[in-house]
């Protein structure tokens, strides 16, 4: 584990950061065209951090031109896989000597913690380049069954130029769920970061120039998606664009892609995730631990969150006595302090969204927290509310767990399955065949059993329904949504003796 520093000495390597304010396009930094900037604060003090250029469809067509160039004269997608491998092996080992500046650039960014930061999301983000560069050369294409006659083989092939659409809440590790399978596969990509979090995508294409990826394979395009999201999603020459964020945006990708090229396009959406505890579960305080991670984790801001507690009514009482226990040591406070595991939600406009469920919770029953310690805080907050309220239905994306009780492993099902989400879940029970059947009757893409999780860099992450399609992120599935599968069938006939009549 990475050894921690103090908050000081935090705070000291803020200060004497530079930060990247440029926008990243064939090999070097440059202002936006037009000479827009917009500015980045950091969410926790409301301090302006760095005027980041405020590109539009100019900068686009320049970022999408100059990874189409770099795709067609082969400069990375025709490169032995080998040598794409020992490259990003170079990418991967900067990012490690780089790893603290880029936590505390995370952590000021995004207001996320310097503890996730450091522990999580950078070791995990090294760890995703690293696996999947390691896969490049250990993916065989096929040859299918066919006649004496015939050979059928069956090759992957690098889709294109790729847009890479990024969301607040993961900005580095969400950057190398989307790069590290793009770029082995041997794809040339244009990445749009979340305006609220440009700044660690901009300083790990810097990284990745510097561990030799050819100039015009990773550009960083900034700006609103209205400015750079949109003209991306409907650029002729991107081929496919992988997005994670909001179900209501993710529709839009498919109208850009409609309307324009019919791009291929992979969405990873909203969740509103079930956490069920049966009422033979066993080590209610390790199962209350998992409940409090899965709620309160980057602050409620992750489309896994197990934001939806399903417990039945016979070990409601004690469960929830464990699960305050533990919540109350989730501090509230610096993000940069180590010992805070709740910090600033990412942006004044989400902190209203969520202030106004905070409202809306005083309507049910509160069991902890409800309240707003300063601007652009919450503390975690547990609420009891029945299967159909507002809390329990909507993605609230902060950290407040709505509790609903139930009476039988049928009707825990039941409720879990009673949203239009269906990306992850949980469930707890001492029984096997009773969490075996559980796991197969709820509607996600990922289901752990006594824990709470998603899973690892081997595992596929995805949804079900509105929590979107088209792809799965990590494992060698990642690499599906990034080629293109061409049949090469071969005649083998010997045509050499008709050739003598």
């Amino acid at each position: 584990m990475t050894d921690l520093l103090t908050i000081q000495e935090y705070k000291a390597i803020a200060a004497s950061l530079v930060l990247p304010q440029n926008a990243f396009i064939d090999g070097t930094f440059r202002p936006a065209i037009s000479g827009k900037t917009f500015t980045t604060t950091n969410p926790a003090s409301g301090e302006a951090l760095a005027e980041v250029a405020a590109c539009g469809a100019e900068d686009v067509d320049l970022a999408v031109g100059k990874a189409r160039e770099a795709f067609e004269d082969g400069r990375w997608s025709r490169l032995h896989p080998t040598e794409r491998k020992e490259t990003l092996i170079r990418f991967a080992k900067l990012l490690e000597r780089n790893a603290r500046e880029l936590a505390v650039m995370e952590s000021i960014d995004a207001g996320k913690t310097i503890y996730d930061c450091e522990t999580v999301d950078v070791p995990e983000t090294i760890h995703v380049i690293k696996w999947h560069a390691e896969l490049i050369d250990k993916i065989y294409d096929q040859v299918a069954p066919a006649s004496d006659n015939h050979i059928a083989m069956i090759v992957r092939e690098p889709v294109g130029v790729v847009g890479l659409v990024l969301p607040w809440n993961f900005p580095l590790l969400m950057l190398a769920w989307k790069i590290g399978p793009a770029l082995a596969s041997g794809c040339s990509v244009v990445v749009k970061p979340a305006a609220e979090t440009s700044l660690t995508a901009l300083r790990v294409a810097e990284l990745a120039a510097e561990a030799g990826l050819p100039r015009g394979v990773l550009n960083v395009v900034t700006g609103s998606g209205a400015e750079v999201g949109e003209p991306l999603g409907r650029h002729p020459d991107v081929d496919m664009v992988s997005f994670t964020g909001s179900t209501v945006t993710g529709r839009r990708f498919l109208h850009y892609s409609a309307d324009s090229n019919l791009k291929e396009v992979v969405l990873e959406l909203g969740g509103k995730n079930p956490c069920i505890v049966l009422d033979d579960a066993e080590d209610l305080d390790a199962v209350a631990a998992h409940v409090v991670n899965g709620a309160f984790w980057n602050m409620g801001q992750n489309c896994s969150a197990g934001s939806r507690l399903i417990v039945h009514r016979d070990i409601q009482d004690r469960l929830m006595e464990r699960i305050t226990a533990h919540a109350r040591e989730w501090i509230v406070g610096d993000p940069l302090d180590p010992q805070v595991r709740v910090g600033a939600l990412v942006s004044p406009a989400h902190f209203g969204k969520v202030s106004a469920y905070l409202e809306e919770a005083q309507k049910e029953k509160i069991l902890l927290g409800g309240t707003s310690p300063a601007t652009g805080f919450i503390e975690p907050t547990i609420v009891q509310t029945a299967r159909d309220s507002k809390l329990a239905v909507e993605e609230i994306f902060g950290p407040i767990l709505t509790v609903i009780p139930v009476s039988s492993f049928e009707e825990a099902i039941a409720v879990a399955n009673d949203t239009e989400y269906g990306l992850a879940a949980s469930i707890f029970t001492a029984n096997g065949k009773r969490a075996l059947r559980g796991a197969r009757m709820l509607r996600a893409g990922t289901v752990t059993v006594n824990s709470f999780g998603e899973g690892d860099i081997s595992t596929p992450f995805g949804g079900y329904k509105q929590s979107g399609f088209g792809g799965r992120d990590n494992s060698i599935h990642a690499h599906d949504q990034y080629t293109q599968l061409k049949t090469i069938w071969i005649d083998l006939t010997d045509h050499s003796d008709a050739s003598l009549d």
